[in-house]
């Protein structure tokens, strides 16, 4: 797919419910540009995939639609074995619908953790507990990308540095971090989505670093207006800041893989980049 092709994939991942990001389509392409798929009928779009590789060792695969009315004919197992070899010899996750973990799991996928995406409302920041003196909000953007990456690498097994500048450089977004001292402790972004805003990701040292940079987060979404969280359930203080925040949750995935589950922080994890690319 070009950028432009993404396009049509971020529609139909729409219709099924999924709320992109209304700038999803130039990152999700900076990740790897030759990493989303289309099935073509005739020149026409019926199907796709993406098997987003990073580096040798991991990839990701999400966007796996097929176009309602060309269901049952073959083109989603088509498109299955095409994602899969394109990530052959690495560890592969995905973040499928529950309903699909037994397809899954005869793939080779086993269960990791459950993601639960909470629903809630922009408003005004709300006072975590006391921070150490010299803890500041920063956007991410000020700071080096070397940075930011370093950072990241925490949540995430590979580098993904075009992506992380293009994620917060999306029109319409709050991309900020807290610094303690010249110390990144905890970064997140919030973006628009086709309904209301999603912070993704939000990663954070402390659960009151986490509650800190959410209320700055929350704040920055319209007052009233819905914002989602996709929490890893298996984070006990990412589910605890979700619901004393009075949000609720709305919808799951389970969180699979194929080879290694990778070694990441997700006791830290509090809200997850994006189900499409992990």
């Amino acid at each position: 797919m070009t950028t432009a092709d993404l396009g049509l994939a971020l529609d139909w991942a729409a219709a099924e419910g999924w709320n992109p990001g209304l700038h999803d389509a130039a990152p999700f392409h900076a990740a790897d540009p030759e990493g989303f798929l289309v099935g073509l009928i005739d020149g026409a779009p019926v199907a796709s995939i993406s098997a987003v590789e990073y580096g040798d060792r991991y990839g990701f695969i999400g966007f796996y639609i097929v176009r309602p009315d060309r269901r049952g004919h073959g083109y989603g197992w088509a498109m299955w074995q095409a994602a899969m070899a394109r990530l052959g010899g690495r560890s592969i996750g995905l973040d499928g619908v529950p309903a699909q973990q037994d397809n899954y799991r005869r793939s080779g996928f086993h269960l990791a953790h459950r993601n639960v995406r909470y629903e809630g409302t922009g408003g005004p920041a709300e006072s975590a507990a006391a921070l150490p003196a010299g803890t500041r909000l920063v956007p991410l953007a000020a700071l080096p990308a070397a940075t930011l990456d370093a950072y990241d690498a925490q949540f995430f097994p590979a580098a993904r540095s075009a992506f992380l500048q293009s994620w917060i450089s999306q029109p319409q977004t709050t991309a900020i971090g807290l610094l303690h001292g010249d110390r990144l402790c905890a970064y997140g972004v919030l973006r628009p989505c086709r309904r209301g805003h999603k912070i993704g990701p939000l990663g954070a040292d402390t659960p009151d670093a986490a509650a800190e940079l959410f209320g700055a987060l929350r704040a920055a979404a319209p007052a009233a207006a819905p914002i989602f969280l996709d929490v890893p359930e298996c984070n006990a203080a990412a589910v605890a800041l979700a619901q004393r925040h009075g949000m609720h949750a709305m919808f799951e995935t389970a969180r699979m893989y194929a080879g290694a589950a990778p070694a990441t922080a997700i006791d830290r994890t509090y809200g997850i980049t994006s189900f499409e690319l992990g």
